[in-house]
């Protein structure tokens, strides 16, 4: 990948990983980390791991932006009326215009932003390759994710349950 390229995305997904921290939206948040996600799929495609690229957007931009948006929904979170998300949302297009903009700048006047290019392993990004490192390599980590995942959303969704019986016991108190 050109510097020209890689500098200015690598920003971009700076910003928009700082997007996801910041927004006080859940949504929002949630609108931010789906743009993080494609843009690490674009930099998988320009290694060549185009499974990764492709598995990068269906698996986590699709099914897990999916599943954090049902919880969301679930939790029927509220964003404060007094969110700033106007002054947020100003505070990341400067940064991101001066960090894009500084890139190019050096890009332009023919800094050299690193020195020899990173040869990949043989096989890098292929199905083979990907299968040997998740399910004998880091297989302890795969498992320990999906546990994870499995339980936040159990835990969403005692919440929400609780929350749920609670409103129809003072409904119920009060009438």
């Amino acid at each position: 990948m050109s510097e020209w390229i890689f500098f200015p995305l690598a920003a971009l997904s700076v910003v928009t990983a700082l997007a996801v921290v910041l927004n006080t939206n859940p949504v929002r948040s949630a609108l931010g980390l789906v743009a993080t996600l494609f843009l690490l799929a674009v930099f998988y495609a320009a290694l060549e791991a185009h499974l990764v690229a492709a598995l990068q957007i269906i698996v986590y931009a699709g099914a897990v932006m999916v599943l954090f948006l049902f919880v969301i929904t679930l939790l029927n979170l509220q964003s404060d009326p007094r969110d700033g998300g106007r002054a947020l949302s100003t505070t990341l297009a400067v940064v991101s215009a001066l960090v894009v903009g500084g890139s190019l700048a050096a890009a332009l006047s023919g800094a050299s932003f690193g020195g020899e290019v990173a040869v990949l392993p043989e096989g890098f990004g292929t199905t083979a390759e990907l299968a040997r490192r998740l399910f004998l390599q880091d297989v302890v980590a795969f498992e320990i994710t999906s546990i994870l995942l499995l339980v936040a959303v159990i835990g969403a969704v005692v919440l929400a349950k609780r929350d749920i019986v609670t409103d129809g016991d003072d409904a119920g108190r009060a009438g």
